[in-house]
């Protein structure tokens, strides 16, 4: 199965890479692209664009003037090291063990707003650019336009080259959002968590983002190949709830945070 994920917003570049091996990301050129048009925008257009604080639109123009190709471990960090917002949290991949690195880098793939798409291992320099952004460019009106047809063309290309016909979606909806899912050549599947509040299953933004990064480790420590699998799934108290799912929504419930 290939697994999709969010980027974050927080990032860690600070902290030593748990590991030494890198890749070099596939689409540096359309990155390059996005960049020479973010490069002219002043602060005052981030902080309208991208609809952050004066504070943050500084801090972004400053990243969009100093990247730089070609990437090296001095000047960029592997991207699943370097994310660290709720869904990194659950997936933890500082405690990677090389033979669990080397499945994430064949099983596991990171959306990116700059990047497009990005392996476990693939270098990055800090950024902060959503796949939602409104940004007008030679391909479309936004980002899905940019990277909508290159993704799921390399999505389609994973799929075939570890056989598989599942695709599993723990990405957020804003990003999913970029693929053109009727053209993947597989089975979707889209894991949905839940919390008991108030006597009802509900969706929790925190617990749910972190609950996608568990579920990731989980398949990824235990190089999961079957899908079905996946129900068996029970880290932090979750549990499948069939009651509540459909054949491509697998929803996981739990009744107290562990």
């Amino acid at each position: 199965m290939l697994i999709v994920i969010s980027p974050a917003k927080t990032l860690d570049f600070e902290t030593p890479a748990t590991t030494k091996k890198h890749t070099t990301p596939d689409f540096l050129e359309h990155s390059q692209v996005l960049l020479e048009q973010l490069r002219t925008l002043s602060p005052a257009d981030i902080a309208d664009l991208m609809g952050v604080s004066d504070k943050i639109a500084v801090l972004n123009y400053d990243r969009f003037q100093r990247w730089q190709a070609p990437f090296d471990t001095g000047n960029a960090k592997q991207a699943v090291l370097a994310f660290k917002g709720d869904v990194y949290t659950g997936l933890d991949a500082a405690d990677f063990t090389t033979l669990e690195f080397n499945f994430a880098q064949k099983h596991l793939r990171i959306l990116s707003g700059l990047y497009g798409m990005l392996r476990p291992l693939d270098l990055m320099q800090a950024y902060r650019l959503e796949m939602g952004t409104r940004l007008v460019n030679q391909r479309g009106n936004n980002l899905y336009g940019f990277w909508g047809e290159t993704i799921t063309q390399a999505v389609n290309k994973q799929l075939k080259k570890i056989n598989s016909g599942v695709l599993v979606n723990l990405a957020s909806n804003e990003y999913f959002k970029v693929l053109q899912t009727k053209a993947i050549n597989a089975e979707i599947i889209t894991p949905v968590f839940k919390d008991l509040k108030a006597g009802k299953y509900k969706i929790i933004s925190f617990y749910a983002k972190k609950a996608r990064g568990l579920m990731s480790a989980y398949i990824i420590k235990h190089q999961l190949e079957d899908v079905e699998d996946i129900k068996q799934f029970d880290t932090g108290g979750y549990r499948y709830n069939s009651a509540m799912s459909t054949a491509s929504e697998w929803v996981f419930t739990r009744d107290h945070a562990a």
